[in-house]
């Protein structure tokens, strides 16, 4: 009797090969993200660079088609509405923020397009790496309803211990992943990411949300090292690796 209990519990029901394969991708995934976000800035870069291979080695392994990842869109007009509401919901803040007094805007356009074209473009990497890459595979695990709230917490997860950016990007990751699960749609989202992100930046002074850095970043924050409100600048949660060029040259903090 014990011979075929243990003979039946060695045969009993195990995670599928796709869902093993899903999980080890994620958590490999996210586990770098996280590592790079928390280790000093002088280790970043080689870990960055891992979780870069990682997720575009996993993302064709796993390719799960253009339509799918919402990046081929058969009827993109039933998600149009996104942008606008997005763009209502950010001027109600930037006028909160000016009637405040915290409203920083860069003098010029030309400005503006120098200080935000790298993040508008990290905004959009960072919904693929949400929708794309932690909310599909969760989807091969759990029920739709239940990987959008777990995707949106792993999101908020990342942007510890920011008390602003945490709760915020909760709200907006699940609410990013179930209008994706709508529309499979990910142009929208991008777009509305980089207007929140430049919104809040504009908005909340620098020395209040640490120039929206997370991580470590956070923590090390130190207000006379970094520019003045009147040069308030956006972050991101992943790209924490030594400050590129590029974003420096568009006056992008890091994490």
């Amino acid at each position: 009797m014990a011979a075929d209990t243990v003979i039946c519990a060695s045969h009993g029901p195990t995670l599928p090969a796709s869902k093993r394969r899903a999980l080890i991708e994620l958590v490999g995934g996210y586990g770098l993200i996280l590592l790079v976000l928390w280790v000093p800035r002088t280790e970043q870069r080689p870990i960055y660079i891992a979780a870069i291979v990682w997720i575009v080695i996993a993302t064709c392994i796993s390719f799960d088609g253009l339509r799918t990842m919402g990046l081929r869109v058969s009827r993109p007009l039933r998600s149009a509405w996104i942008v606008p509401a997005t763009i209502a919901l950010a001027a109600c803040a930037i006028g909160v923020a000016s009637a405040l007094g915290t409203l920083s805007l860069p003098r010029t356009c030309t400005l503006f397009v120098q200080r935000y074209w790298g993040y508008a473009i990290w905004a959009a990497v960072q919904q693929f790496l949400l929708q794309d890459f932690v909310l599909l595979r969760l989807l091969r695990v759990l029920s739709a309803k239940h990987a959008a709230i777990a995707a949106a917490l792993l999101f908020s997860l990342a942007h510890l211990p920011n008390p602003i950016l945490t709760p915020l990007t909760l709200v907006w990751g699940l609410a990013s992943c179930l209008l994706f699960l709508r529309y499979r749609n990910l142009y929208p989202l991008a777009v509305a990411h980089a207007i929140l992100g430049i919104t809040l930046a504009i908005s909340v002074p620098g020395h209040v949300d640490h120039n929206m850095r997370v991580g470590l970043g956070y923590l090390t924050y130190r207000t006379s090292h970094h520019l003045s409100q009147n040069d308030h600048t956006v972050s991101t949660n992943v790209c924490a690796t030594a400050e590129a060029s590029t974003l420096r040259s568009s006056l992008h903090a890091r994490p």
